[in-house]
């Protein structure tokens, strides 16, 4: 619930000044027929009706229970890989609330889903990647951290 870090914030590309790095995250106590996992990061107090996808990372491997601060950027483990975010690009946009608007919320989740993959492929929208998830997800753990800019 604290204040995003200005490294979390998206870089100058998306008018805010921070570094665009993904944050650190680790999870435990997931079912256990778990058999991957998906990260996704949302804001749903974005100004559109449908709020903002800032990350969607899917079919992380079932032993990978942590991800680096910077990770998004680097390799992935096993099969893992990127969907694309609501700014366009497949990979994670940090926090970008406009200039004056309120506090945004942004909604870091980790899924244990029961299948190795969702099905989907990188060009997947965060809309399309959600009807696989929402069915196959075994449980999730959700932090949050707001930004205002």
């Amino acid at each position: 619930g604290q204040p995003m870090a200005l490294r979390f914030v998206a870089d100058a590309n998306f008018g805010v000044g921070g570094d665009n790095v993904s944050p650190q995250l680790s999870w435990s106590g997931f079912p256990s027929e778990t058999a991957s996992f998906a990260v996704t990061c949302f804001d749903p107090d974005a100004p559109t009706p449908s709020g903002f996808w800032h990350w969607v990372l899917v079919d992380l491997p079932a032993d990978c229970t942590s991800l680096d601060t910077g990770a998004a950027a680097g390799d992935l483990p096993g099969h893992a890989f990127h969907c694309r975010n609501d700014g366009g690009p497949k990979g994670f946009m940090g926090a970008a609330p406009p200039p004056g608007d309120q506090v945004h919320r942004y909604f870091f989740v980790v899924h244990a889903v029961g299948e190795d993959t969702l099905g989907v492929d990188s060009d997947a929208s965060p809309a399309v990647v959600s009807f696989p998830l929402a069915f196959q997800t075994l449980g999730r753990a959700v932090i949050h951290g707001p930004y205002q800019h």
